[in-house]
């Protein structure tokens, strides 16, 4: 392991933001005096509640700071760019956050969430289908690289979404206009409240609701690059006691490469109800997905070949292709029993059918027809109050999920199966966290879960495989503190252990060898960190030490075909530095620098880099109100270091190359009538983020890449009513 270069460009912004904390700070020294106040920060997250009449009943938002008071305003009055640092943001008492407000959203040069999270603090991601639209694209908290999808736990209004395969869940196909904010905690402590799966961090993305909306209809167009179209239709609105939003997207493009085309369809609904007493809400969701699958570009320079350069668009798998519809319902009410305590019951059901074709020798391969159908229940209680006369908010509930599995795999489409495997996973939890305000500076948290799996899994074709079934109990736990040491200046930290049960397809693939012994992964994580806010100037820098036993990987050297494997011990730290300033009414400058370290604790590859993991990334946002609201810049500037390719946990192949990215936006609105002309990697950057390399020694160089688009644009238009 060695350590390779920051960008300088971010310790360039840096800079300049930290000499508007000089600024800042000489400004509060010249202040009058006065006495420390109780922690009664608002925080970015209970802003955009606020804002919004937000009715999401989210878990995250019963379990921050205990304390109750006026906000101090830290964003300013631009809120482009990159996501506002937050006190403790999505509520986790001790955690690093982030929340990307709905202006943010609608103000980013990004046209698809993974790309508008891609710029974040601690995130980077990976994508081997061309990056259209973010399609298939891997969003990875805190360096787990091919492993991010089950390591980084995604909601929707605090609902998990990570399924029982290794997929994971598509953010490109929830539409722009769909959302009001999304809120990253980074690290393992959201595992108290979601279970496993949640050890780098959490995303959770909010929904927009009627109740929060004025009535109105909204419609927008866009064309770009590649026959790029897309439609967006939204209306909203109340009537009394009930609301309702809803929101229709499509998506088609001929994508960059062949075999790259996309065509995507969602819509969603939801109606609430609201009495003296709580609500009754519903949410339903539906998406369709087709697309094709260009495939890698190889490199090997024994045969002199560089299809990178020769033909860095083309294909070598014209047929592939993966397809998806997903469905999906959420009913529930919220009730007060009392004025301390809220009773919140949901439940939800989701539907999800899968088929893909990977026909890479003349049309014989791999093909695949999987069904995976979720139900949950998870009724809990919100509570605020005191406890032993200190002020206190806690949740407490229980989750049950119950997840069936078909996938039927063969070697061509409409031919016969080699394998059916059938299967049903059963998890029953329960969970407590508190926080409680010990001080009138000071809150601290704690938290615990204890879970149950029971899965059953085998392949109906061959009856005489040994059934891969377990049945084993986990647990996770949460302490957190926040303390202000002085007007403005906040101290954080936390401690927490997470788990990862292995999934479906790690269990499949471990059986083909004959190994059913998989052991759940388990992560110890501490972190530190301080917190600055004045005025419109913010800062944030926390270091973060996980230490994982029994990580679940895909291991290219066992059997000389691969395997899902238990890893030997790894290690992932790092700092993470984010920052912003509201330079003047009109123009606001955000950036942040990530260093993350992860690496193999002991065994043979012990020293090396886990693969897909960049030591320095970093970003740099510039949002301008050049005439109040009719014309507006946003541009964001994007640094990602260079990282081992998969395969490589023998840390002996090329690296792929660092590289950096611009994208612009202009922007307007004059009164119903909006617009906006986005550019994409405006400098036309050649570049991939993602590669898998040759394990073999003797194949030194030889690897497939998966090129990005260069230079892209994309117009927009539309109008409200």
């Amino acid at each position: 392991m060695y350590l390779r270069s920051p960008p300088s460009a971010c310790f360039a912004v840096l800079s300049l933001i930290l000499a508007g904390y000089q600024q800042q700070a000489f400004a509060q020294s010249a202040a009058e005096p006065t006495e420390l106040p109780p922690l009664e920060v608002e925080t970015s997250t209970k802003k955009a509640k606020k804002k919004s009449n937000d009715v999401t009943n989210t878990r995250l938002s019963g379990t921050g700071d205990a304390s109750k008071g006026a906000a101090k305003k830290t964003t300013g009055e631009v809120t482009g760019g990159l996501g506002d640092q937050a006190s403790n943001g999505a509520g986790i008492i001790g955690a690093s956050t982030t929340v990307i407000t709905r202006e943010q959203i609608e103000r980013s040069p990004q046209t698809s969430l993974p790309e508008i999270i891609s710029r974040e603090a601690g995130v980077q991601t990976t994508s081997t289908y061309g990056g259209l639209n973010g399609a298939g694209t891997k969003v990875d908290l805190r360096g787990f690289g091919a492993a991010s999808s089950s390591n980084t736990l995604i909601l929707i209004d605090g609902r998990r979404l990570n399924d029982w395969d290794q997929e994971g869940f598509d953010l490109s196909k929830i539409a722009k206009d769909s959302v009001e904010r999304i809120e990253i905690t980074r690290g393992n402590s959201g595992a108290v409240l979601y279970g496993d799966g949640a050890v780098g961090g959490v995303i959770n993305i909010v929904t927009r609701h009627g109740a929060a909306l004025p009535n109105q209809g909204r419609i927008e167009g866009g064309i770009g690059s590649f026959q790029t179209r897309e439609g967006d239709v939204s209306v909203s609105g109340s009537s009394g006691a009930f609301s309702t939003f809803l929101n229709i997207n499509t998506f088609e493009s001929d994508g960059y490469r062949t075999n790259n085309e996309l065509q995507q369809k969602s819509g969603v609904a939801d109606l609430r109800w609201t009495f003296s007493r709580g609500s009754v809400y519903a949410n339903f969701a539906a998406d369709d997905q087709e697309l094709g699958l260009p495939g890698p570009r190889n490199v090997n320079p024994n045969t002199n070949t560089n299809q990178l350069v020769t033909d860095r668009r083309g294909t070598g798998t014209p047929n592939d292709f993966a397809n998806k519809q997903d469905r999906r319902g959420t009913v529930g009410f919220t009730y007060m029993l009392d004025p301390g305590a809220e009773l919140v019951v949901d439940g939800s059901i989701r539907d999800k059918h899968q088929q893909s074709g990977l026909f890479v020798f003349g049309g014989f391969g791999s093909y695949g027809d999987a069904d995976l159908t979720t139900r949950s229940i998870t009724p809990r209680l919100n509570l605020n109050g005191q406890l032993l006369g200190l002020p206190s908010r806690a949740i407490a509930g229980v989750d049950v999920f119950q997840t069936e599995y078909d996938s039927a795999r063969g070697s061509t489409e409409g031919g016969s199966y080699y394998s059916i495997y059938a299967g049903e996973q059963t998890s029953v939890a329960g969970y407590w966290q508190q926080t409680v305000s010990v001080l009138p500076s000071t809150d601290i948290s704690a938290g615990g879960r204890i879970q149950r799996d029971k899965t059953e899994l085998d392949d109906q074709l061959y009856t005489f495989d040994t059934p891969l079934d377990s049945a084993e109990t986990n647990y996770a736990w949460h302490f957190g503190a926040e303390h202000e040491l002085t007007r403005g200046l906040t101290s954080f930290a936390r401690a927490a252990r997470s788990f990862r049960v292995a999934n479906v397809d790690d269990r499949v693939l471990t059986e083909t060898f004959g190994d059913y012994g998989l052991r759940t992964q388990t992560s110890h994580d501490w972190e530190v960190g301080l917190r600055y806010g004045f005025g419109g100037f913010s800062i944030q820098s926390s270091y973060y030490d996980m230490r994982l036993t029994d990580e679940i990987h895909f291991s290219p050297l066992v059997n000389g075909f691969g395997a899902n494997i238990n890893l030997d011990p790894t290690r992932r730290r790092g700092v993470e530095t984010i920052a912003s300033w509201q330079i003047m009414k009109d123009v606001r400058l955000s950036g942040n620098l990530t260093y993350a370290d992860a690496t193999f604790r002991s065994g043979e590859f012990a020293g090396n880099d886990v693969p897909l993991v960049s030591n320095w990334t970093g970003n740099v946002g510039l949002s301008w109100n050049i005439i109040d609201k009719a014309l507006t810049f946003d541009t964001i500037v994007r640094y990602v270091g260079d990282r081992r390719m998969d395969n490589d946990q023998q840390n002996f192949q090329p690296l792929i190359p660092s590289y950096t990215t611009v994208d612009v936006r202009l922007g307007g609105q004059v009164e119903s009538f909006f617009w906006s002309a986005a550019v994409a990697n405006l400098f036309d950057e050649e570049y991939f983020d993602y590669a898998i390399a040759s394990a073999s020694l003797a194949n030194y160089g030889v690897y497939n890449a998966y090129p990005l688009p260069g230079r892209t644009f994309m117009l927009k238009a539309g109008s409200t009513w």
